[in-house]
């Protein structure tokens, strides 16, 4: 069973890949998002924090971001992409959230929306992020 917050998180997801795909603002994406008869389930106060944090950021997400890549930046799924974003503001803006946390539920938000192997590829992006952004972190140490 999908918890309230993880449910935030796939909403952040699919919020931020529309915001990129169709130009909307980001008043109108999260309108259609809580429209969707499964927001309720979610954690409402983490998907604001996730996708307005996100999308306010994303220049300079991708700015941090961007160096980690082995690609570059417009071969990324728009999936990768939504999901890189929405850690990343996770790990920079909410140190209340253990990193390792943020990084299991950016794989399984990945493995439920991206390509086959996105995972993968999102775990090792995130794992460089994490030690960029929380370097002092008691559970890296």
């Amino acid at each position: 069973m999908k918890t309230p917050r993880r449910r935030a998180r796939e909403f952040t997801v699919q919020a931020l890949y529309q915001a990129a795909i169709t130009q909307a603002s980001e008043h109108e994406v999260s309108k259609n998002i809580r429209e969707s008869s499964e927001f309720k389930k979610a954690d409402g106060e983490l998907f604001t924090k996730l996708f307005f944090g996100a999308y306010a950021n994303t220049r300079e997400y991708m700015r941090i971001i961007r160096p980690l890549l082995d690609r570059d930046e417009n071969d990324l799924s728009p999936i990768e992409r939504s999901v890189l974003l929405m850690a990343c503001h996770e790990l920079a803006a909410m140190p209340e959230t253990p990193y390792p946390v943020i990084i299991n539920e950016a794989i399984e938000v990945t493995k439920t929306f991206g390509g086959t192997d996105g995972h993968k590829f999102v775990n090792g992006i995130l794992d460089k992020l994490a030690a960029q952004l929380r370097p002092n972190d008691p559970k890296r140490n």
